[in-house]
């Protein structure tokens, strides 16, 4: 059984993959780093050079790769909840565990990232605000679980999945 981690873009989806990887002896896999791989450019050079569509796409082929896994920690991509295809492939073999964090929490924290391209044409806030709200039943319905980042360390937020993974095994 694999834990995938679902959230917008800055919930620490990265970060926490990283070190719950480490806490449960598993092998990390990203959506995001495979499909780097896979054009050889950046995703936002991706996104620029061939569109959101595009995107989106190779994203699908990397979920449909790592459903075949076991015993991973996958960290997806923010938008991953938007193709109802990825989250039946990852429901197959997933505890699906949502990363949470409120508008302002996002904005602190990815507003300097240049490698994250802008989904809207909102200003930066806004933008987190529409998105989220946008995207939240969609979040929502595919956790397991959810877990708010919101001044929380890294470890913590380990240790809140790991808790409640033992309540789901």
């Amino acid at each position: 059984m694999n834990i995938a981690l679902i959230g917008y873009r800055g919930t620490g989806k990265t970060s926490v993959g990283k070190l719950l990887a480490k806490k449960l002896n598993r092998k990390l896999l990203s959506t995001d780093k495979m499909i780097i791989k896979k054009a050889g450019m950046p995703i936002n050079k991706i996104v620029k050079k061939c569109g959101w569509n595009r995107f989106r796409h190779l994203e699908s082929e990397a979920i449909k790769n790592i459903s075949g896994k076991d015993n991973c920690i996958i960290d997806s991509g923010g938008g991953v909840i938007l193709k109802n295809k990825n989250i039946s492939a990852l429901k197959k073999n997933c505890i699906i565990v949502l990363l949470k964090a409120n508008p302002k929490v996002i904005a602190s924290r990815i507003k300097s990232s240049k490698q994250r391209p802008p989904l809207t044409n909102k200003s930066f806030i806004e933008e987190v605000r529409a998105v989220l709200k946008q995207r939240k039943e969609k979040y929502n319905n595919a956790a397991d679980f959810i877990i708010s980042t919101n001044n929380l360390s890294i470890g913590k937020v380990c240790n809140k999945i790991i808790s409640k993974l033992k309540d789901k095994m």
